[in-house]
């Protein structure tokens, strides 16, 4: 069954790019991580097996569509395969925490099937800007329910 993932974390990364991945979650993503570039500068970190799945479908998708490819090709060169280490740090190679911008401030969400690292900074900004569509999309997703 695959692992869900809720909340938000503050962990900082160390001058060596580990990040220690929420207590919660260690059991789950002993077995592995799969890291990725994420959307809008964040990383995604999936459980091994769930990421394989994922991976599966995308390349199916991309088989005659260009755009497809171009995302499947983007995906898995900004991919690396991580372990946890006793202490649940994973380490982030430099091109991703470039990509992500990340500083020594970071958060960890919970992205149901996934987790996702931000920026402090870039997270806070990204809540400011989006706040607005959170409470539309609330109270429209209410009304429908309803």
């Amino acid at each position: 069954m695959p692992a869900r993932f809720f909340g938000t974390y503050t962990p900082k990364l160390d001058d060596k790019g580990r990040l220690t991945l929420p207590a919660k979650f260690r059991d789950a993503l002993a077995g592995g991580v799969m890291v990725t570039k994420g959307q809008d500068r964040s990383l995604s970190v999936y459980r091994t097996e769930d990421f394989q799945e994922i991976a599966e479908q995308t390349v199916a998708a991309s088989r005659n569509d260009p755009a497809a490819r171009a995302f499947m090709r983007l995906l898995f060169a900004g991919s690396e395969d991580q372990r946890p280490d006793g202490q649940g740090r994973i380490t982030l190679p430099a091109e991703l925490r470039t990509y992500a911008e990340l500083t020594k401030d970071c958060v960890v969400t919970g992205a149901f099937d996934h987790l996702e690292i931000w920026d402090a900074q870039t997270w806070r900004d990204y809540q400011s800007e989006h706040e607005e569509d959170f409470s539309s999309a609330g109270s429209a997703a209410l009304e429908n329910l309803l």
